[in-house]
Parts: structure tokens; sequence; C-alpha cells
């Protein structure tokens, strides 16, 4: 066995050396920078080789043997050390038997020749040659439980052709930058001579969804949405695509000089919808296939997002494909925008490095958009457009990263890791890229590719494809991945499973039925005592995880971990963790919830039923002012919710961890030991009695509960309110009949208070009169005197005003 696994891993290292020196004859004057990385990844193989050489085989042997395999399939998704000896005859045709290490199944007289094992192998194919990333075609054979890794080479050349293309929002408040781009042309073309061999500048526009409310849809805003401003417009639009890649600077800069500016309504703008369709729309845009390209946004807001076509009635979802006629987007009013995932997905699919140059108001929101979208950059929109794309450029050329991805259909059976190998002066970030490779450097990177469970029904033979691009390259690696769920077992392909299903049947029932006498010192099943593959109350086999196999459960086996239990009813994955272990490693798991010992409860076993520390050594629990009742609601809401049935009452011992009786009368007297104890539901209180006898909890609960109509609520709130208010009124009527009675005046004391100004009350007269006279300048005659006498007698101090 030993020798088999080292030779399998020689054969890998060979393969690796093989690519290795395919890639450095393939450049010549390679610098000694990868030839380092050669010598280094030579050396993990003898690593790996000396790991697997001296791995020991005990773990292997209960893997594949306990409990007995009656098929090649089983025994070989046991692990990748297990093997199947598919010789007629093999021990004598003993059931369950074929399965195991392949150095014990030699041992124990299997030919080397008549062992199915889980060989993984690794093909290159030669016959394709790429400049950039090499090999670009592998094809892997490895089965469930098994992994495969592969060297994938990148090499950075000293000059690339570059396609860039401008989408630019050509919203009102874009004019300024839209101005400034008029004059990069030719000075950027300048520049980016220095890094490429062809540069080559397209251009398109966006504004939003020409629809209401991201628009106004009166008539004289959909032609000119300016004409308040008497300036003309250019109608909204979600994409038009103005100019393909062309190495003309002149003609670039007289298109530029031609665009209008637009408007609408809200603040987001339509960019992810532009980004996609001059991302898929390949042969419209122009983009070269040799070529470096580069997709620059540019806008002062933040983009609407999936799902936010909704608001203006559009749910259908967007497809990824290209929906350009006349170089209009033409799905702008009938598609959602696109969700980050699929513009992700397309960008990587088509080789594209997406760029955004925002304003910094909106920094923020577009750096966190730029997270979630691999090779994606993010800018400050400055005045000197021709420094930032130069410089972002030369950036980008100095980081090599791949992106890995599975087929959608068989995403969730594979495991898929990436270490990177980088040259020497270059530097290793997050596993996936290396930064500051200079041209004409080579990265490995050492693809590891698992298979967890077999595609498909998991009994045929399958291909995978698994990509591997380097993002912002125009080359990739397909690796095809061959499932083997099968065992084809030599030439006539018969496996001599055991398909006499009742011999092998009453042989693991006895097998198993031994074993369990031996454990549990229980009695083996006489003849026609079948066990039930049901508990009382359940309609499911084997609580739906296994099969019922000789009125024995055969449960289950997942990689989330372990299904056991007589109806496979427990595991040791679903349940809560406590310090690391499943139920605090104080229960078992059964059907999601910990069932723990009788020392232990809580949702993962972590609170100790003892009452031992709550008792300051004086026998009195918690001083007196503790109640240990609460820990037992969760029991007693089990049993209400089934009736109190004692029939029934078997269903919640996965809740209950005490033992529970019924009490029907009331006037019981229960000893001192026990606690009484109330607990509430349905405007019920359902009392109930709990006391720790010989080290173990009991409860007893009392099966008539004391409720509360909604008319004693009623009675009860009317005494309450009576009770307070008529107290209230008459303290109310009192207080004011006490200050009325202190505001009112008394006689001399009022007068002696009155006296403001210090004089004797004696001298101040208590009558006094007034002659008031008016005279007039002429007589109006013998009826009308000329003076009038008037009166005015002055009121007597203390007298009431009338």
């Amino acid at each position: 066995m030993t020798r088999r696994r080292a030779e399998h891993s020689h054969s890998r290292c060979r393969f690796l050396g093989t690519a290795f020196a395919g890639s450095s004859r393939s450049s010549e004057g390679v610098s000694s920078s990868s030839r380092n990385s050669i010598v280094h990844l030579l050396l993990l193989c003898s690593v790996l080789a000396g790991n697997i050489t001296s791995g020991t085989s005990h773990p292997g042997v209960s893997v594949c043997s306990s409990p007995p395999v009656l098929s090649c399939s089983d025994c070989l998704r046991r692990g990748p050390l297990c093997s199947w000896c598919f010789q007629e005859g093999f021990l004598d045709g003993a059931v369950g038997v074929r399965c195991g290490l392949a150095g014990t199944l030699a041992i124990s007289g299997c030919g080397p020749e008549f062992i199915e094992h889980s060989e993984v192998t690794v093909e290159v194919n030669a016959t394709t040659r790429s400049t950039q990333v090499s090999p670009t075609e592998i094809t892997v054979t490895i089965r469930p439980g098994s992994e495969a890794s592969v060297i994938v080479a990148v090499r950075q050349l000293e000059k690339y052709p570059v396609d860039l293309y401008y989408l630019v929002d050509v919203s009102a408040s874009m004019q300024d930058n839209l101005d400034h781009l008029k004059k990069v042309g030719l000075d950027l073309s300048q520049r980016m001579g220095e890094y490429s061999s062809d540069l080559r500048l397209g251009f398109g526009s966006f504004v939003d969804k020409p629809v209401s409310p991201y628009i106004n849809v009166h008539p004289s805003k959909i032609n000119n949405p300016c004409s308040d401003y008497e300036v003309k417009c250019r109608p909204a639009h979600g994409f038009h695509h103005v100019l393909s890649m062309t190495a003309n600077m002149s003609e670039f800069t007289r298109v530029i000089k031609r665009q209008k500016i637009s408007g609408n309504m809200d603040t987001p703008e339509g960019g992810l919808d532009a980004i996609l369709q001059a991302t898929v729309c390949q042969e419209e845009m122009g983009w070269r296939g040799e070529a470096k390209r580069l997709l620059l946004l540019m806008t002062d807001q933040p983009s609407h997002l999936s799902l936010d076509g909704r608001l203006a009635g559009i749910v259908q979802p967007h497809d990824g494909l290209c929906h350009m006629e006349n170089n209009v987007y033409i799905k702008s009013t009938t598609m959602d925008h696109p969700s980050l995932g699929l513009l992700a997905e397309k960008l990587l699919e088509n080789h594209i490095y997406s760029l955004f140059a925002v304003e910094q108001q909106q920094y923020q929101w577009y750096e966190e958009l730029v997270r979630l979208i691999p090779g994606s950059n993010l800018l400050f929109l400055t005045q000197n457009l021709t420094d930032l794309v130069v410089n972002t450029y030369q950036r980008l050329l100095s980081v090599v990263r791949v992106s890995v991805s599975v087929e959608d259909r068989a995403f969730s059976h594979f495991l898929v890791s990436v270490s990177p190998l980088c040259p020497e002066g270059s530097v290793s970030h997050d596993n996936r890229s290396c930064s500051n490779v200079q041209p004409n450097q080579t990265v490995y990177f050492n693809i590891t590719i698992g298979l967890l469970s077999c595609p498909g029904d998991g009994n045929d033979d399958d291909t995978v494809q698994v990509f591997v691009r380097p993002m912002g390259y125009n080359e990739s690696t397909v690796v095809k991945v061959r499932t083997r769920c099968r065992c084809h077992c030599g030439p006539d392909r018969s496996c001599r499973d055991d398909t006499n299903f009742q011999a092998a049947c009453k042989a693991v029932t006895a097998h198993r039925n031994h074993s369990d006498k031996e454990a549990n010192g229980a009695e083996t099943p006489q003849p026609g005592e079948e066990p039930q593959c049901r508990p009382e109350g359940s309609d499911v086999d084997c609580s739906g995880r296994g099969e019922c196999v000789c009125g024995r459960c055969v449960c289950d086996r997942y990689s989330l971990g372990t299904v056991h239990g007589r109806y496979c009813e427990m595991d040791d994955y679903s349940c809560p963790y406590r310090q690391g272990q499943l139920c605090g490693g104080r229960g078992v798991c059964v059907h999601g919830v910990c069932v723990c010992e009788d020392s232990w409860t809580g949702e993962s076993c972590g609170c100790p039923v003892s009452t031992a520390t709550c008792s300051p050594g004086n026998g009195s629990l918690c001083s007196g002012r503790g109640s240990s009742c609460q820990s037992h609601w969760m029991c007693i809401d089990c049993h209400l919710s089934h009736g109190l049935s004692p029939r029934a009452a078997w269903q919640c011992n996965h809740t209950c961890t005490t033992l529970v009786g019924y009490v029907s009368d009331v006037t019981v007297t229960l000893d001192e030991v026990w606690r009484q104890c109330v607990y509430m539901k349905d405007n019920c209180h359902y009392r109930f009695h709990t006391a720790l006898v010989s080290g173990k909890t009991q409860l007893q609960i009392y099966t008539q509960p004391e409720c509360i109509s909604s008319g004693q609520y009623l009675g009860t709130f009317l005494s309450v309110c009576v009770l307070t208010f008529f107290p209230g009124l008459v303290i109310l009527a009192v207080l004011v009949l006490v200050l009325q009675r202190h505001a009112s005046p008394q006689g001399g004391a009022s007068e002696q208070q009155y006296n403001s100004t210090g004089k004797e009350l004696s001298y101040i007269p208590t009558t006094n009169e007034k002659t008031v006279s008016y005279r007039r300048d002429r007589p109006l005659g013998a009826d009308r005197p000329m003076e009038m006498h008037i009166t005015i007698p002055k009121m007597p101090l203390g007298e009431p005003w009338q």
C-alpha cells in the first residue's frame, strides 16, 4: 500500500516537473526567479510524497470495513484509502469483507489485479499551446473523498495590446468631466506607448432607464430633459454605443466633442446596465482577443442595483445576453438591472478589467461595490484622466490573480483551493494573487480540486469542467474532472457485489445482534422477531434518514457528520455546540435537540441541574431569594402541548431530562423536599412541584389548571378602577374646601392687613362727598341750567364692591 501511494505521488511530481520543463522551454532566457520557483515546487512534491509514504493505515481500517459494505461503489465512497476486491471466491464468498485497505486485502489473498482502488490521475493536453497561460487543458480523474492538484503557470509579457472602453455618465452634472475627456485621446496614446504595443479606444454613454419614475415623462421633457433651462439636451437613454475600438485618436476626440449632456429625475444612474452590455457585446464594441481589456466607468452618482427596476414595474431578471440594435440597448425598459453576481461572472468570462472613476462624494458607496466584483478597481475622478489611466494600468500589470469556478450544476460537490508561488521580488496576497510582478516573470498557481460527492444521481460517471481564469488575461485553463462514481472492476466489469440480498441481510443482522449483545448484554432476537424501524407514533422509517433492512435501520451517511441510533434519530452535527463539543459533551443530539445527561440541562447542556452551587452552605437555596422553577418551563410546556396525556408523554423525552408524573388531586400534600412552582399559559396557571430525590430531579404536574375567564378580568379591572377613582374624588373635595376656607376674609384681621401706609385708621373718613361742576360757554335756554352739581359719596372702607 505504501509503495502504491508513493508511486502515485511521484507520478504527480513527474507531471509537475514536466509542466515546468515545458514552461521553461517555451520561454528561453527565463530569469533565475522562475527557476527558483520550479525548485520550490519540486521540494513541495518531495514533502507531499514523504507525507503520503509515512502515513499509517490504522485509521482507514475501521473506516473501510465497519460497518460492513456490500457493494464496490459504496466501498470506494468510504474514502480515498478504501479499495474493493472483485476476485471471485475471495475469502470463500464471505459477506461484507471485500472492502478494506489495499494492503489488507492483498495480505488476505486478493491479487493486485483484482483490487479496485481510488486512483487519481492527471493528464495534460500538450497539443494546445499559449503564450501567457499554460497548460490550457488538463484532465483529472478522481473519486469521492479524494483530491488532485494541478499547476497553472501565468507569464507576464513585456507589452500587450490594450483596448480601453470609456463608459461615461452624460447626465447634466457630468458636463465638466465630459469636457476634460475631450483632451485625453492623443496624450493618452503617447503615454501608453511605454506600456502597450497597440492602444485602441472606444466610447459609450449612459444615463438611466427611460421610464418613470427615473425620468420626467411629460411630453416636453422626453425629447429635451433640460427644457426648463432653455438648453438643448439629448434624451435620456439606458446605453448608447458611440464608437467602436479605434487607433485613430483624432476620430476619438471628434466623437467626444459631439457629445451632449442629458438628464433624469432620481440620483442613482443605470451604470450596471451599461457595463453588462459593453462587456457581453464583444463584436459590437470591437474587443480584440489578444488585447488587455479595460472598461472605465466615469460617474458622479451611485448606480441602480438589481430589483430597483420594480420601481418602474420591470420585474424580468436580466439574462446576461447582448441586446443591441443600431448601437442602442433595446431591453432597457423591459429587463431589470443585472445582479452583481451576474456582472462579475460576465466580466471574468470576457477577461475584462473594470475600473470605476468616481467623485469623492460617492467613493465610499463604490468602495463597497468593487469588493463584490473580482478584478475591479476604484479611482478618484480627477481632471488629469491621462495620469489616472496610465498609473492604473501600470498597477494592474504588476498584479497576477486567478479566479477558479466550477460548473453551476456541480458546484456543491467540489472543494477547490488555490495557492500561488510568486517569483522572487513579488508578494503573495490573499492566497489568490501575486503583486509587484515584473515583465517576463512567471507566477505558478497550485490548484487543488477535491470531490466531496458525486454529481447527478451519484451512481454514474460524469465530467465536470473547472475554469481557471487569470483576471485580465484573454487565456485560461480548463480542467476536465472525470468523477469515478462507478466501479469498473477489470475487463469483464464484474465487481462481485453481494447480490444475494437475503443472505447478506441475515449475515449483517446476525453480526450486529452479536455486537449489540456483547456491548449491552441484550438478548439476540429470536427468529421471527424482527425489530421495527419506526418508533411508536411515527409513520416514517428510520426518521427519514436511513433504510429499513431486515427490520433494522441502516442510517444514511452525510458529509456533515454521522447519523446513528436505533431509528437514525441521533447525529453528531445538528445540535448546538459548547466549548467545541456537541451538546457540551454532556448529552446526545436527538432530532436536532440536545438530550442532556441527568445532571445537566439547557440548550447545549451547559446548565447543571444540581443546586449545590446555589447554596451558601446554610441549607437555604439562593439565600431564600431565588428559584429553580424556570429551568423546567420548557419541559412543562412540552407536556401541555401534548395534552398531559400519559400515552404521548414519551414525545417530551428530548426536552425533559427529569422524571415526570401527573397528579390530578391538588389537595395532595407533598413533604417539605418538594418545591411548589407555577407555569402560566393561555390565561391558566399550571402548578407543579419539583424535587431532587436520590440525585435525580423529579416533577409532579397538576392536571387541573386554574384559569381566569375574560369576565373575571373585566370585574377585576372595574373593581380596581372604583377603589382608585372614588377615594381620589373625596380627597380632592376636602382639599378644595380647606383652600376656600383659608382664602375668605376674617373681619378686623382683613382691615389690619389693609393698612399699607402705616397710618392710623382713625384718621381715614368712612364717607366723603365731592361736587363736580360742568360749565358751558353759552346758555342753551331757560330749561337748561348753566351748571350741574353731582355728588359722589365715598364707599365705606371694608364694604364690598357692588
